[in-house]
């Protein structure tokens, strides 16, 4: 805190309230699937991810675009830590403003990816079991 009074970081961006967030806004951002890839990476992460720690196969400012639809769609919160911009899944907040409806993303993201690849099961971030189904081949 500063004389002045609280410093404030220029640098990080407006957060709404999901309750703020029109049901549209959230599913609008839901469509895209490199945005449900990074909530479905968020809720799998043991801790907050750096932009540059997903895994996209798209470009960096392809991905900032994603990160600003998601943050403005109140699905995520971007802070800074030294010159990273770090992402958090809103999980809590989010799911009192629309009951479910995270869960349900990602277990329906985990169990497509886990049919691509063949894996059992995973636990989200909010300790919840996110069931991957095995590929049959």
């Amino acid at each position: 805190m500063s004389y002045y009074g609280p410093v404030s970081d220029a640098r990080i961006p407006p957060h709404p309230d999901p309750r703020d967030v029109p049901l549209q806004q959230v599913l609008e951002a839901l469509v895209d699937p490199v945005r449900r890839s990074i909530l479905t990476q968020l809720a799998h992460a043991a801790d907050d991810v750096k932009c540059g720690g997903f895994d996209l196969d798209v470009s960096t400012s392809t991905a900032t675009h994603h990160f600003k639809v998601l943050r403005e769609a109140g699905l995520i919160r971007q802070y800074y830590v030294g010159t990273s911009r770090m992402n958090s899944l809103r999980g809590d907040e989010v799911g009192k403003a629309f009951p479910g409806l995270l869960d349900a993303i990602v277990a329906a993201e985990s169990g497509r990816r886990g049919q691509r690849r063949g894996t059992s099961s995973a636990t989200t971030r909010s300790g919840r079991s996110a069931k991957r189904t095995p590929s049959v081949a």
